[in-house]
């Protein structure tokens, strides 16, 4: 950990010099905050979705069906965490803008993995905090690997299907985090 104006700051995830709008394969993992059981339980190999459980999934399927450059590969959705392979198919470029004010900046590129990531989020976020759970929450980051090539992206696939099936002992079921 470094220091950025007298404070501690978590040093990024990311993969240095990589263009994260770029077309690629993506595998991601999103935490719920704390680990707790939010989304359902694993029973016999499969998952019982809890309401904010089919909220995460109705969100993560409008995810590829608003962004034109997004793909929805292989994703499985566990009690506590989310695993998916998100598919940037191409980079979309910047609108124009005819507003004169000049926006703030960011750190975010749009369409982006980042940005798609934060937008899942924060959609699943408030459908679930205005509705259903208001202490819902999610991690602060999301763990992601850049899929390099065919063998990896055929690894990625076969862990996510085989995911609930060793729930067991899964590092994401720790003991005493319940629903």
């Amino acid at each position: 950990m470094t220091l950025f104006k007298e404070k501690y700051r978590i040093e990024s995830a990311r993969r240095p010099g990589w263009d994260y709008s770029a077309a690629g394969y993506y595998f991601v993992t999103l935490c719920t905050k704390n680990r707790i059981r939010h989304f359902g339980r694993v029973i016999n190999g499969d998952l019982e979705l809890t309401p904010i459980g089919e909220v995460v999934v109705e969100e993560w399927i409008r995810t590829g069906e608003l962004r034109p450059n997004v793909e929805l590969d292989e994703w499985i959705l566990m009690p506590n965490h989310m695993h998916a392979i998100l598919v940037i198919t191409h980079p979309v470029p910047p609108k124009e803008t005819t507003d004169k004010k000049i926006p703030a900046p960011s750190r975010l590129i749009a369409n982006s993995l980042g940005s798609i990531i934060g937008q899942f989020k924060g959609a699943c976020t408030k459908r679930i905090m205005n509705g259903i759970e208001p202490e819902f929450g999610w991690q602060t980051r999301f763990w992601d690997r850049v899929i390099r090539d065919q063998a990896e992206l055929n690894r990625a696939q076969i862990y996510i299907r085989n995911n609930p099936l060793k729930w067991e002992a899964d590092h994401n079921n720790p003991p005493g985090l319940y629903m």
